[in-house]
Order: C-alpha cells, then structure tokens, then sequence
C-alpha cells in the first residue's frame, strides 16, 4: 500500500499542520505494509526542516505566484509519477486541493482529507469571499469527492457536517511524542532575559491574531500590580505571521509591560524541548482550534496549560490537566490568570503530571496510525468499516 501525504508545506511554515501531519507519517511508516511519500510545496525553510521527516521521500515543488495559493504547476505529474494507491491531503483551500483531485481523477483512485481545523465556524468567517470563491472553483468539489474526511475531534465533525459535507468522516486525533527520561536540557536561549527564579508562563505557536494573543497581553497589564503576579515572566515563543509580531510589541510598550513580556520567537528541536521544560505552565487562549499539537507538547512535557474550550480538549478539563479560560477575551483571560498565579508551584507540577498521564493514554501517535491504517485498508477495499468511521 503505496500513499501519498500531500500538505501545503513540507516545513514550519505549515503551522500546526506540519507537525501533525510528519507525527503521523512518522508513526505510519513503522507499519508494514505501508509505504509513504510526502508531497508539497518548497519555501525558504523546506531543506532545513527535512530532517523531521526522518528519511521518509519528500518532494516539495516550486511556487509560482502568490504564496498564499500555492500554485505549483508541478505537482500534479509529480503525483501522478508516484505509483500511489491512495492520497491523504492535510489542510484545504489551497492549490494542492487542485492536485488532489486531478490525481484522483486521472488515476481513478481515492483520496481522503485532513482539513486540520479549516471548516469551523471561526475559520471560515476569515477572507469569507477568497474562501467562496475557492469552494466555487475547487475546494466543494474536492471535499465533496474525497472517499473519508478526517476530524481531530467532535466537535470539528460536527464542523464538517454543517458545511454540509455527507462523506464518512473517521474521527482520529493527533498524537504527541512523549519525551524521553533522559539528561537535563540545557536552559532555552530566553533564559537570561526572564531569570533564574521567575515563573515562566508560556505560549508557544503561531503569532497570529485567532491565538487571542492580544486579549493576553491586556488582561496580563491589567495584574502586573497584584503581588502574586511579581514573580511571573510571559514568554511569547513563534512565528510571526503577517506582521503581528510587530504590532504585539508595540501593545506591549503602550501597555507598559515590555519589562515583562519576552518575545523569544521561533524555537525548534532542542530550543523548544527546553523552552517547555523550563515553563511552569503554558497558555493557549485561542479562538479557534482544531486539535492544537503545542497543548499536547506541553501536557507531554509535564506543563499544565490554562486554555479556551475553543482548543477543544475538554479531556485537558475533565482530567485536571487545564484551567479554563471561559472566553478569549480579556475578561476571562484576567481570571484564568489570576487562578494560576494564586495555585501553588506543586499543584502545578501535579497538574502537568495528570497532562502527561493524558496524552500518554489517550494521544499516542501509535494508536492514532494503526487506526488510520485501518481507514486507508477500509478505502481501498482491503478492510471492514473502522469503529472511528461515521457514515452520518
């Protein structure tokens, strides 16, 4: 069983879909008999980035045009020189949605899609016409053609289902890769800047405004003078996406809280094994999520997160993993942030312990594989229906 993954991008410049997707190829490629290769689009950080693959075949073609698109003119034929049985396409409304289908037509095989988030209602309510138009020309057509539709979760089945997409959808979620007991780490490359003795709260992903970044920062000016508040630094760890980077700094000098807030940006391999580590916890207080891989990194490193239900992880709540931030907005935000100054540094570890038991039971990337290799045998033909696969 040959399969092609086919994402936008093959690096970090994917998001949160790049490291879901390459977890779960990785995870994939341990099952005999599956073969994978990985098919997108280059950028600036393809060959840096190739290593996480972890020797898997990856081909990332060239752009042409706006980056945004992903036109790659070469794709298709690089698809259809593949041999594959099956294509799995992760994330939607963008030119590898147009290959997808082209291959699945010519070929005459199946393919599923991942859409990782790209369907809930907040999603959807960004560049509304861009994303009329493109289910008018291409992407209604792929997703209503696609053989399976993947959902992380519940609730983005039932994301999917008010699109009014009818597919069987297999609701699989992502894994997380439990660290190693080994050596310490070494101290993260911010460490100088926040100290030795200050509690760190941490946000670790995209800068973008649905992170609900902004509403962070002013319900943080709005504790600096409670005394519990003094020990704590935030450290915003990312990569900034359209220049909202810039305009986090300047909230911040306006604020008067640059002394602290520390804009670590991008952390990777070990600079992020580090980063969590040294965190006392982790924040995500977004406004819209699929399933957000850097929740379930920081559960697997023993870091409890204070989150929205918007993350969709109420196991995080259910297993005294998180606090809950009621809403993203800055209301809500000052309160969930006043319980955790308020909780006691051995409540804490003991609530990243119970975040570390979760995903070790219930987000392992090897169960999460070997029920998608079930979907895959099930598409072609090869299997009984999944117990993960919904036909209504």
């Amino acid at each position: 069983m040959t399969i092609g993954m086919l994402t936008a991008a093959v690096s970090r410049n994917g998001g949160g879909v790049f490291p879901a997707s390459c977890g779960l190829a990785k995870a994939l490629e341990l099952i005999d008999p599956i073969k994978l290769k990985i098919y997108g689009i280059g950028d600036e950080h393809t060959l840096e980035d190739q290593p996480a693959w972890r020797g898997l075949p990856v081909s990332a073609e060239r752009v042409r045009g706006p980056r945004h698109f992903g036109y790659a003119p070469t794709l298709t034929d690089r698809l259809l020189s593949g041999g594959l049985d099956l294509i799995h396409a992760h994330g939607i409304w963008m030119y590898p949605s147009i290959a997808s289908l082209r291959w699945s037509r010519r070929e005459r095989r199946p393919y599923m899609v991942s859409p990782h988030g790209m369907l809930d209602s907040w999603a959807l309510a960004q560049s509304p016409w861009k994303k009329r138009v493109a289910g008018a020309l291409f992407e209604n057509h792929h997703l209503r053609g696609a053989a399976c539709l993947h959902a992380l979760t519940r609730a983005e089945f039932r994301s999917i289902r008010r699109y009014g997409l009818k597919n069987p959808v297999c609701i699989i979620p992502n894994g997380v890769q439990i660290p190693a007991d080994a050596a310490p780490l070494p101290s993260p490359p911010w460490e100088e800047v926040v100290g030795p003795t200050a509690h760190v709260l941490l946000y670790l992903g995209r800068l973008h405004p649905k992170k609900g970044l902004t509403a962070l920062l002013v319900a943080w000016s709005q504790l600096r003078r409670e005394t519990a508040a003094h020990s704590w630094k935030l450290v915003i760890a990312g990569n900034d996406e359209g220049g909202h980077s810039a305009w986090l700094r300047r909230l911040c000098g306006g604020l008067g809280i640059a002394g602290t807030v520390v804009f670590a940006g991008p952390q990777h391999g070990e600079a992020k094994a580090a980063s969590f580590a040294r965190a006392s916890a982790f924040v995500l207080p977004s406004q819209s999520e699929g399933l957000p891989m850097a929740v379930l990194e920081a559960w697997a490193a023993g870091v409890p997160a204070l989150m929205t239900p918007e993350c969709n992880l109420p196991e995080g709540f259910d297993a005294g993993a998180a606090m809950p931030i009621a809403a993203p907005g800055p209301i809500e935000i000052r309160n969930a942030l006043e319980r955790l100054f308020w909780t006691p540094p051995p409540l804490l570890r003991a609530m990243g312990e119970r975040g570390r038991e979760l995903v070790s039971r219930n987000f392992s990337w090897n169960s999460a594989a070997r029920e998608m290799k079930r979907v895959y045998e099930w598409i072609l033909g090869q299997g009984d229906q999944p117990a993960s696969v919904c036909l209504r």
